[in-house]
This record gives structure tokens, C-alpha cells and sequence, in this order.
């Protein structure tokens, strides 16, 4: 057999390739450590001039580190009310003492180090790890993160802007390295405790401990040192005039990173607090000194400085130069503020110590005034607490939100519904299997009655009625869709009882729901500020027309706000004079709120040109006195002050009617057309299309045999809102008319009193039993 192997085909085997050799007689590893040394050089030459090249390039453009002294102050924010009357300074002047690091507590040098630079000693001005790690999350877009050293943060604040790029960090490096050059370490951590902002007004360490705690620098306890060392990352947000609960967290976390961390001392030394430090300064109670009183409505500064602060950052309300028109009228704010005190001090024997109030214009929904308690400046109260935006039980002022549904939903002002005491099932508790509301003060159960005067009368039973017809969730959304954000349903943990105000809201939110009734059903935000200009002119942001959507129907607003308004409708529960009447001309709308715990009572009421609301209680959450009287003693007396001081100037004769409201003659007890002579009859308003087109079938004509002869019978027949409800309204009448039989049997109806007398209702026999006799 041939072979297929070509042996003349000429094809040549490929040469071998070279490779780097490695001389001979050298050890590999030796090489190969050599070549990489080399390399290594060549980096580190390459880097070394970079690094000149940028250090030379920046420093040109750097002021001197010599002029730390002498940088250019930062501009104020100042806040105005509508009219320009400077409200609030955030800097007006830096409050600054200069100290010696020699007459600050060694606490405070220490929590500082901790908190701030635990390397400060160690290290030449600047961490590189923290600087990489801070470039590299600024270059790829995750954010802004600070990895500055005390001496970067004194070369920032003495002779940088506050902006936070990459080119900002550069110069930080370069000044800072400078500084540690021209400085000594103590130097250094004393124009840190001189230069750094502590919050509001305060800069520098002698500063904020004298406006916090009233005392000198050198007089700080551990616990004090903390909290002052853990203000310069968010001065205001940390600051305890702001939160004294965010404060408090934030010197916790100081102290644990003096306990766990610790921090390199000038002696190089490593240190940390003891175990008995650390739980003594956590245990340690802190008493602040007061805030100057030269602020104005300063729990309504405070909000409007948690919005900046949200919006711009600390940094930018801090020391950016904004100027902020807020919506606020001074004048209005110090006149309801003093109302506010006046009302709760005449109110002390029913056990109860502050109060707060919230003014709206409905309209623009602008803040017109807010009163966070009778005195910003009380440690007795709690006073820094705003009570405005805390969360209580409104009570019975939730019901017009429940009875509003009830109107959307196709029911009426005349709907006819049964105050009669009602359990209501309760699922899945194995503790309480029912639930049966009852009515407030020494109201007993009043029988048939129509929604008007429901409403009117804030009667318990009929609008956990209600609320069972037209559903919790539906109430829940339409309240949350008016304003009442704050109201939550969680169907676990409350029920019916929300009808009564079992949920918790806030007074601005209440406030902000009745506004929105105010307004005819449209809803909007409230308004705090309305323009913001940046240190050159430049308008940041204004409010005007603020948006807002119709989320109710107008008609159904309208009637809810007639009831609110109907000073006879509710004189039956709160008398002709109280405190809830405003003379005629004006017309206010109102409704009056109690918890059942007694610890939160409510007055909100409106005009077309401003909503009030009111609550009274404890901070501390203490229940009132039992002689609390809803209408007449608590918020109401605040709230009519209030509305009327304010209607001086802005009458208000009536609310407008929308279109699509009309009127209809009803029977007083049917609500229906009126039946013959049998009941009275009055003129009620509807939605157009609901209004009632025939009689009630309450009203039942029976013949029956009487001594006798056959005549007609008028059977008054009261048929429960829903089926399993009717045994609690026959329950009713038997007790309203246990030693009136004939009146029992008209009103339980025919078919019970056949039960009862059969004999009456055999026609056949009437005219032959009467001959008999």
C-alpha cells in the first residue's frame, strides 16, 4: 500500500519562538523580584510627580493657612412671616467665644476625637483610606460621603466652601497637609472647638456649652461632652431645642464609640471610657438651659426648618443666605398664642396643662398660625413638644368624615336611624366578643332620630351605625383623601371604634380634613412656605394657587357643613349658648371631640376664610378631670376666642350653596314626606335626586276589632337600619314603654300585638262578639 505521506512536499517545521531569558547563572526568583522592584520604583516615581504636579497646581489657587483667622463670615437664613417681620435668624450673628484648648474638659477633647478623628494624633492631617473611600462615592454617582479629618474640617470651614466634589477634597488634602505643617496638633484641635458650627446661632465649643447647658467648656460632664460632641455632623438636626429625643440618640452613639472605639490621646496612647463611665453618662439625666426667647412662633420655626433642612440640607439652611417668606401672620400667631395660655390657665382645676391650635386659610391652605403649647419655653410641659404634629384620638370629630360617606353614598341629612344601645359583633378576640358604644356625659338613648341631628348631637351610636353601612375602609380613604393623612386602619388592632376616634392623628392633619370641608371637598397640603431666595435674589421655589383635587362631592360637603353650622340642630346636647355659638351675622362650622379616656378633647370649626383647631390635654398623656365638659370648658372656650378675634376683621354671613342642592319638606320623625297630621314636618336639604318622592312605610294602617267594632289602626313600625339590629330596637321600646301597653303595641307593630291579642285581629267575629255581649 502506498503511503499518503508526502515526504518531497518541502514543508518546513516552525522555528522556535524566543522568550525572555533569564541570564544564566541568575536565580528565577531573584529576577523576577528585581523586575518587579523596578517596576514598583517606576509607580512610585510616577505617583511622587503627580502628586507634586497636583499639589503645586492647587496650591497656587489656595489662600494661606495663615489666614485661618480671617475668612469671610457665612450669610444668615432668615425667616419671615407673610408681611416680612423677621421671624427667625438661623445665623444672624455666630455666637462665638473663643477658648484654649487648656480650659476645655478633657471630655470634650476626648468625645471629640471619638466622634469625629479617633486617629487625629496619629495621622499628618489626612486619612487616605476615608479620602478614597469618599472619591469613590462621589465619582460613581452613590451619593456624597465625608472622610475628612479635624484638619480638613477646620481648612473646609475657615477657608473652603461646604460643597462636596472631588475638586473640594483635593484642596482639603493640600491645606490640610499645609496646616499640619504651620500647626501643632493642639493648635489644630483648638481652631476645630473655636471654628466648627454647633447648631442655630452657636458656633464653637465655649458657645454651645454655655446656650445648651449654661456652663462653662471646662465644667462639662461626660454626658454633657457627648452631646455637644455629636453636633457638628447635623448641628441642627442633632440639636436638642430641635428633638431632645434625636439629641439623646445621638449622644448615645457618641458615648458607645468612647466605650467600643475609643480614640488615640496626644500621647499616642490608645484610650476608651470605662464600663462605669459609660452607664453613668447614659444614665445621666440632661437639663438643657432655655432658647432665647427672642424667637418668634418658634414651634412653626422649627417646622419650617425641618422642611429646609429635608429639602436644601443642613448645610445650605445653615449658612447658604436664604431668606424664607413663611405663611404665617405674626400678629394672628401671638394673639392665638396668648389666647391658648390665658384659656388653659382658667381651665387648670380640670387637671389639664397644655393646649395647641392650628389656623388655615382653606383656600390657599397657607399655615396662618400655629400654637405648639402654651409655652415653647416650659420644661414642666414638655413644652418643645409640638403638639400640632403629635398623634392623639380625636374623638368624635372624626364623625363628619363617617357621616359625609354615609351622604356620598346616597343616604341623607333625613335618613331616619335608631340611637338605641347596639352591640356590634367583634371577630377573631378571644378577650372582648362585642362591642357596645355608648353615648357621651349622662346621654341615655334617644330612639329614632334623623342624621341632622345625629351629627349634630354627636351621638355614639348611630355613627358606629353608619360607619358599619358605608364600610371602614371607605371612611378611612375619603378622611385620608380630605387631609386626615395620619388616620390609619389596620383591621388586627381596631374596628367600629374608629367611628368614636379610636385611631390617632394629628391636630394638623384634622385641622388640614376640615379645611378641606371648608373649601367644598377640595383637598390640598398645608402651606408653610411661600417663596424661597438663595443669598443672590434668585427665586428657589414659590407657592402660589397651590394645587389641590376635589375629592368629595360639593352638595354632600355642603349639607355636612350646614348640620356642623346648625346652632337648634344641636341645642338639645350643648345648649342654645355654648361655647360652640357664634352670633349671627357670622355662621362657623363645628364639631366638638372626646376621647373616652378623657385625655384628649378636641374643638375644629371653620368659615369659608379659616379653619381652627383646638385639642387640650397632658403631654405626659394623663387623663383630665371627669368635669370636662365637651362644648362648653377645654378647647371649645380656645376655639371661640380664636374664630371670633378673627371674624372682627373677616365677617362670614354664610357658606355658599353649590349647585345641585335642594330643598324638601320632610316629616320631623319620618324624614319622609310627611304623614297626614301624625307628625310635624320641616325643610331639609338634599342632593339633588335624593330627596324623598313618597311616605315612609313606617307608618302602617291595620284593621283591627275594637270593643267590638271594626276600626282603623295607626301602627307606628320602627324597622331596624339592618336586620340583626332590630332586636336591640324592639329592646327599646319595650323598656321606653313597659307600663304603656297600648303604646307598646303601636309602636312594635301588628304582627307583635296579634301575638299578644289574636282576638283583635279576628274580623270575622268582631261585629258577633259585640252582639254577644
Amino acid at each position: 500500500m502506498k503511503s499518503f505521506v508526502n515526504r518531497g512536499s518541502g514543508i518546513k517545521k516552525p522555528a522556535k519562538i524566543k522568550t525572555l531569558g533569564i541570564p544564566k547563572g541568575q536565580n528565577k526568583s531573584l529576577y523576577i523580584l528585581t523586575v518587579l522592584s523596578g517596576l514598583g520604583l517606576m509607580g512610585t516615581i510616577l505617583i511622587a510627580i503627580t502628586t507634586i504636579f497636583v499639589f503645586t497646581a492647587f496650591s497656587s489657587t489656595l489662600p494661606s493657612p495663615s489666614k485661618l483667622t480671617n475668612r469671610q463670615v457665612e450669610q444668615s437664613t432668615k425667616i419671615f412671616d407673610r408681611n416680612g417681620v423677621l421671624l427667625y435668624s438661623v445665623f444672624q450673628d455666630k455666637d462665638r467665644t473663643l477658648v484654649k484648648i487648656g480650659d476645655v474638659t478633657p471630655y470634650l477633647l476626648n468625645a471629640t476625637l471619638a466622634a469625629e478623628d479617633a486617629d487625629f494624633y496619629l495621622h499628618q492631617g489626612i486619612d487616605p483610606l476615608g479620602i478614597a473611600r469618599s472619591v469613590l462615592v462621589t465619582l460613581t454617582g452613590q451619593g456624597k460621603q465625608g472622610g475628612s479629618t479635624l484638619t480638613q474640617q477646620v481648612a473646609k470651614n475657615a477657608l473652603l466652601t461646604s460643597e462636596r466634589t472631588v475638586s473640594r477634597k483635593i484642596k482639603d488634602v493640600v491645606l490640610a497637609l499645609q496646616i499640619e505643617k504651620n500647626y501643632s496638633k493642639d493648635e489644630i484641635l483648638q481652631m476645630y472647638l473655636n471654628e466648627v458650627p454647633y447648631g442655630g446661632t452657636t458656633w464653637g465649643a465655649q458657645a454651645a456649652s454655655k446656650t445648651i447647658f449654661n456652663k462653662s467648656a471646662a465644667d462639662l460632664t461626660l454626658a454633657e461632652a457627648a452631646l455637644i460632641a455629636g453636633l457638628p455632623q447635623r448641628p441642627t438636626y442633632y440639636s436638642p431645642f430641635n428633638d431632645p429625643e434625636i439629641a439623646k440618640n445621638r449622644q448615645r452613639y457618641v458615648l458607645k464609640l468612647m466605650h467600643e472605639r475609643g480614640w488615640v490621646d496626644r500621647d499616642g496612647v490608645h484610650r476608651k471610657i470605662s464600663d462605669e463611665e459609660y452607664n453613668q453618662a447614659i444614665e445621666q439625666p440632661l437639663v438643657y438651659a432655655s432658647i432665647d426667647t427672642s424667637i418668634k412662633a418658634p414651634h412653626f420655626i422649627m417646622y419650617v426648618l425641618q422642611l429646609l433642612r429635608e429639602k436644601y440640607g443642613d448645610e445650605t439652611v445653615d449658612s447658604g443666605g436664604l431668606k424664607v417668606t413663611t405663611s404665617l401672620d405674626i400678629n394672628v400667631q401671638e394673639e392665638f398664642q396668648a389666647i391658648v395660655k390665658d384659656e388653659v390657665t382658667k381651665a387648670a382645676a380640670l387637671d389639664l396643662t397644655n393646649a395647641g391650635l392650628i389656623a388655615l386659610e382653606p383656600k390657599s391652605r397657607n399655615i396662618l398660625a400655629m400654637v405648639g403649647s402654651i409655652d415653647y419655653f416650659s420644661k414642666d410641659i414638655s413644652g418643645q413638644f409640638n403638639v400640632t404634629t403629635g398623634r392623639r384620638q380625636p374623638g368624635s370629630s372624626l364623625k363628619p368624615f363617617t357621616y359625609l360617606t354615609g351622604l356620598i353614598q346616597g343616604y341623607t341629612a333625613a335618613s331616619l336611624m335608631y340611637d338605641v344601645q347596639t352591640e356590634f359583633p367583634i371577630k377573631d378576640n378571644p378577650t372582648q366578643k362585642s362591642y357596645a358604644p355608648q353615648n357621651y356625659g349622662n346621654w341615655g338613648f334617644r330612639g329614632p332620630i334623623q342624621v341632622r341631628y345625629a351629627l349634630a348631637n354627636s351621638v355614639n351610636s348611630t355613627a358606629v351605625k353608619m360607619l358599619d353601612l358605608v364600610g371602614i375602609p371607605n371612611m378611612v380613604k375619603l378622611a385620608n383623601d380630605l387631609g386626615v393623612k395620619s388616620l390609619e386602619y389596620n383591621p388586627t388592632k381596631i374596628g367600629l371604634s374608629i367611628a368614636l376616634g379610636g385611631g390617632e392623628v394629628s391636630l394638623l392633619d384634622m385641622t388640614n380634613g376640615y379645611a378641606s370641608l371648608a373649601d367644598g371637598g377640595y383637598a390640598k397640603d398645608p402651606v408653610a412656605i411661600l417663596e424661597i431666595t438663595d443669598t443672590n435674589g434668585k427665586v428657589l421655589e414659590k407657592n402660589v394657587n397651590f394645587e389641590g383635587r376635589q375629592v368629595a362631592d360639593p352638595r354632600a360637603v355642603w349639607i355636612i357643613t350646614d348640620i356642623l353650622s346648625d346652632n337648634n340642630a344641636r341645642t338639645p346636647a350643648f345648649g342654645g349658648r355654648s361655647q360652640l355659638y357664634i352670633p349671627l351675622p357670622n355662621k362657623a362650622a363645628v364639631k366638638t371631640g372626646t376621647s373616652n379616656d378623657l385625655k384628649d378633647n378636641w374643638t375644629l370649626g371653620f368659615t369659608p376664610d379659616i379653619t381652627i383647631g383646638v385639642w387640650v390635654g397632658n403631654n405626659d398623656g394623663t387623663q383630665m378631670n371627669v368635669r370636662l365638659a365637651s362644648g362648653l370648658t377645654g378647647a371649645a372656650p380656645i376655639w371661640n376666642r380664636a374664630i371670633s378675634y378673627y371674624l372682627k376683621d373677616h365677617p362670614n354671613p354664610e357658606f355658599p350653596k353649590p349647585e345641585g342642592v335642594v330643598t324638601a319638606w320632610v316629616g320631623t320623625l319620618s324624614g319622609m314626606d310627611q304623614y297626614e297630621d301624625k307628625e310635624d314636618r320641616r325643610v331639609e336639604y338634599f342632593v339633588e335626586g335624593t330627596e324623598p318622592k313618597s311616605k315612609s312605610d313606617i307608618f302602617q294602617r291595620v284593621k283591627i276589632c275594637d270593643d267590638g267594632k271594626i276600626e282603623d289602626k295607626l301602627y307606628i313600625v320602627y324597622t331596624a337600619e339592618k336586620p340583626e339590629w332590630q332586636k336591640y330596637v324592639d329592646a327599646w321600646i319595650d323598656n321606653k314603654y313597659k307600663d304603656d301597653t297600648d303604646s307598646l303595641y303601636t309602636y312594635r307593630g301588628p304582627d307583635y300585638e296579634k301575638e299578644k291579642n289574636p282576638e283583635r285581629f279576628d274580623l270575622d267575629h268582631c261585629e258577633e262578639d259585640k252582639k254577644k255581649d
